[in-house]
């Protein structure tokens, strides 16, 4: 399997485990990390998450019990997950996964402080949340 740039590490082994809610990614370089569901759903590389520019990022809240319906394989580069609030338009590089597996702290505590910004919880539900599709106008 191949990664978007040239020489970086590429998935050996990937498992999803359902009960505990995380994907285990080794990768070629020795590197293993369980990335949890709801990571990889409030950090999604969507537009409906990411937007279409910078500040145009969706805070996303009410994911952590989401769960993965089904991974599917996206040429030689990524999977695309499709997550149990029915959200399945981001396409996950392997290079995004090593990114979300190796800085998971950082992530989690960037979240965390953008929640406080918002001045919302984790687990509120998301307002005005649309099942599927893109959420541009």
């Amino acid at each position: 399997m191949a990664g978007l740039t040239k020489g970086a590490p590429t998935p050996e082994d990937i498992t999803v485990h359902g009960q505990s809610r995380v994907l285990e990614v080794t990768f070629s370089d020795g590197a293993s990390f369980r990335i949890p569901f709801e990571l990889m759903r409030v950090y999604s590389p969507s537009a409906e998450v990411q937007g279409h520019g910078p500040g145009q990022e969706t805070l996303q809240t009410g994911m952590r019990e989401v769960t993965l319906v089904g991974l599917e394989p996206v040429g030689n580069y990524g999977v695309q997950p499709t997550f149990s609030d029915g959200h399945s338009t981001g396409i996950f590089t392997w290079d995004y996964l090593y990114f979300l597996g190796s800085q998971e702290q950082k992530l989690w505590a960037d979240y965390e402080a953008r929640l406080a910004a918002a001045g919302v919880d984790r687990d509120a539900p998301m307002p005005g949340k649309a099942a599927h599709g893109c959420g541009s106008h």
